[in-house]
Formats: C-alpha cells, structure tokens, sequence
C-alpha cells in the first residue's frame, strides 16, 4: 500500500471533522456558531477530494450529505451575522 496526496488531502479532512467535534464536545466551538460548520464543510470537501482518487460510494453519499448539511449550518451562521449587524446600526 502506498501513501499518497489523496490519503494527506483524506486525512486532513477527517482531522478537521474530528477536531470540530472534539470542540463542540469540550465547549470550546458553538453548534450553532460558523466555525462549526466551516470545519465540517471543509473537511467534506478535502474528503470527497481524495475520493476522487480512492473511490467509495457510500463514502461519496455521507460526504455529498456531511456538506449539505454544513452548508445549511453555513447559511444559517451568516444569517444571525448579518442580523446583529443591521441591527446594530
């Protein structure tokens, strides 16, 4: 078995997914917070970057939801963001 750039670009993907769970169990990073949803949709993407080389559908479909998923996290950070802003001024 060899190790190349997809199984590093894989990895770090489930480095960041992991790190982010490990911050929202300790308290350190809020679910509801952007940072959350960030980690988790860029380590969706890192992940189905490496399965472009290292193909698994079923790992394809839980990524292909994982972001979705971070995404709507995404949308709805941004929105409370832009929120307080206006609301702000």
């Amino acid at each position: 078995m060899t190790y190349g750039w997809a199984d590093a670009v894989g990895n770090l993907g489930v480095l960041l997914v992991l790190a982010s769970y490990l911050g929202l169990q300790l308290g350190r990073i809020d679910s509801q917070g952007v940072a959350y949803s960030a980690c988790n949709a860029v380590g969706a993407v890192l992940l189905l970057v490496s399965l472009t080389v290292n193909f698994n559908l079923s790992s394809v479909i839980i990524e292909i939801f994982w972001l979705a998923i971070s995404a709507v996290g995404l949308w709805r950070g941004w929105r409370r963001r832009a929120g307080r802003q206006g609301s702000a001024e």
